[in-house]
């Protein structure tokens, strides 16, 4: 039988072949180098967007208790001796007092002391003028309540409490008499508010150096809650602040007091909640806290749950002198941030295929075309990696992978902006600090760099009196009128909250910084036009200055000189009013 030679294959299908399943499999390549870079990219800003959170909650775990320390030093100097009685002394603390509740209003608006006579003073602030003042000068007496106006004001006299209050018995009191320098409470719920309280004491001594009565603020934690609960974490993340225990204190995804059975308040164990991703992330990290590992914190790490779901999660821990000890846990599943790159990447696989069926003929100019763009969205995703957030991804695509590069670009873009004013946030003010002062180092001919630090007066009166509306408002048109009055190489941020940064180049000597800085608060004093009608105004600012290198060599260094600055200069401004 005759050998059949196969039947030859045409030149078209020759050459269609090859050519489709290689476009095939390029489609295929690019499909995983897209994921690849995709997820390459979201686990970079999954991290950073990781620590900036819990970043975040570390700094405002610090500002809200930082000022409790200032409060009591306030209250009663560490050189003031106390008197025997309260009322040998009794008009000086209480200025001492109504000083002591206008440093840190929210939440250090109560302060109040006790001594071994059982005597007792409180001052607690309602408003800038209103105080209410709760004295006993016998230790068999009934606190009785006044109230007065202004720091002069006469008392009046409201009411005398029904229970005998002896603060001899109290738990601030104890532990401030038998612990030397300064000492926090447990974390309690308050009665009325049940709400979640914090108390830190210290000792006061006599003229002799003995122990004579104990000072000490509440710390309302609710205003901390709060922020913990509006965070934008991610669609299914979560953020807490518990104790070593692992009691709550603030948490995004459930109460931290619950209701007993007997109708009392008591505090929610974070091993107890019924939030399971709230849960999971206490019981991996519970391993850390107990061995106390404070090293290179705040730490990223991942988890799986029990049903195999790969958990993307940071904490950061503070702890103080006095012996403050909270943990912040942030925890956000991969898939909230793979999900688009998965969606991205079956969409460009499914266009692949139909541009070979459809354009084969403009198959290999397409394809250059989009790995051309692939490439450069890893080398800048490597960038990013590296800590160059500003690195410029120049994608000008309509399709997916420009979403993604547009994603991408949004990502770097809240890495360092603040949301609220547009303005530069902290993170970025600081990389572009640490590059001049690099460049002005690595040329000393360059002319110095000065630092401003503001912090706006009368911003929470505006607060209170037109609404947290009116309040970002007032904050956009200071970030505006900032930007606009400075210099074009002159670099402003939002550094926190009220506080703003100024990056000033080329400043000459300190006489130019001076002249800047008191530029700056006059045209802060002037009326706010964002809210019509009303007369508000910030009242200026504190500002403090730092020069480089006079001052410091580096960015922390210099932040750190203009804050003691700006906060010498409110301290005095405040006493002066």
């Amino acid at each position: 039988m005759p050998i059949q030679l196969l039947k030859p294959f045409s030149l078209r299908l020759v050459l269609i072949v090859p050519y489709v399943v290689l476009v095939i499999a390029l489609a295929i390549a690019l499909g995983i180098l897209s994921y690849s870079a995709g997820s390459s990219a979201v686990g970079t800003v999954s991290r950073h967007l990781l620590l900036e959170t819990v970043g975040r909650i570390s700094q405002a775990v610090d500002r809200h208790i930082v000022g409790s320390g200032a409060v009591l030093e306030t209250a009663f100097p560490s050189d003031v001796p106390a008197p025997p009685s309260i009322e040998a002394d009794f008009h000086e603390i209480r200025n001492r007092f109504w000083v002591a509740t206008t440093l840190h209003t929210d939440p250090n608006n109560y302060v109040y002391y006790g001594n071994e006579a059982g005597q007792g003073l409180g001052l607690m602030r309602h408003t800038a003028q209103d105080v209410e003042l709760r004295m006993k000068l016998r230790a068999d007496e009934h606190r009785a309540v006044y109230h007065f106006s202004g720091i002069d004001g006469p008392l009046q006299f409201q009411r005398r409490e029904t229970a005998l209050f002896d603060p001899r018995t109290r738990p601030w009191y104890t532990n401030g008499k038998h612990t030397e320098g300064h000492t926090w409470t447990s974390v309690y719920i308050d009665f009325g508010t049940r709400q979640l309280i914090a108390t830190r004491a210290r000792q006061v001594h006599n003229a002799d150096a003995s122990f004579e009565g104990v000072v000490a603020t509440d710390v309302s934690l609710k205003a901390l809650n709060d922020f913990v609960g509006r965070l934008e974490v991610s669609p299914n993340g979560v953020a807490f602040i518990i104790e070593p225990d692992g009691n709550l204190i603030a948490s995004s995804a459930s109460s931290n007091v619950v209701t007993l059975p007997d109708g009392s308040g008591g505090r929610l164990n974070a091993g107890a909640s019924d939030h399971a991703l709230l849960k999971d992330a206490y019981v991996t990290v519970q391993g850390r806290i107990a061995a106390r590992d404070d090293q290179n914190l705040p730490r990223v790490f991942e988890f799986k749950t029990a049903d195999g779901s790969l958990i993307h999660a940071a904490f950061d821990r503070i702890r103080d002198e006095a012996g403050l000890d909270w943990v912040m846990v942030v925890a956000m599943p991969a898939s909230d941030f793979l999900g688009g790159v998965r969606e991205n990447v079956t969409r460009t696989i499914v266009l692949a295929t139909l541009a070979v069926l459809l354009a084969i003929a403009i198959g290999l100019s397409i394809l250059n075309w989009v790995s051309n763009d692939l490439r450069r969205l890893s080398e800048v995703a490597r960038r990013v990696g590296d800590g160059e957030l500003d690195t410029p991804v120049g994608i000008e695509r309509r399709d997916e992978i420009g979403a993604l590069a547009r994603s991408f670009e949004t990502m770097q873009n809240r890495l360092r902006t603040d949301r609220l004013t547009g303005l530069a946030n902290r993170e970025a003010f600081l990389e572009q600090l640490r590059r001049r002062i690099d460049a002005a180092h690595a040329d000393r001919r360059r002319p110095r760099l000065g630092i401003l630090f503001i912090d706006l007066n009368g911003f929470k009166a505006i607060n209170d009196t037109y609404g947290h509306d009116a309040g970002d408002r007032a904050l956009q048109e200071i970030a505006a009128r900032l930007s606009h009055k400075l210099r074009q190489d002159d670099l402003v941020a939002r550094y926190a909250g009220d506080e703003f940064v100024i990056l000033l180049a080329d400043v000459e000597h300190r006489g130019t910084l001076e002249s800047i800085r008191e530029h700056v608060d006059a045209f802060l004093r002037e009326p706010l036009e964002s809210i019509p009608g009303m007369n508000a105004r910030v009242n200026g600012g504190a500002v403090g200055a730092a020069l480089y290198p006079d001052d410091a060599t580096d960015a922390e260094g210099l932040l750190k000189h203009a804050d003691r600055v700006m906060y010498v200069e409110k301290l005095g401004k405040q006493q002066a009013e």
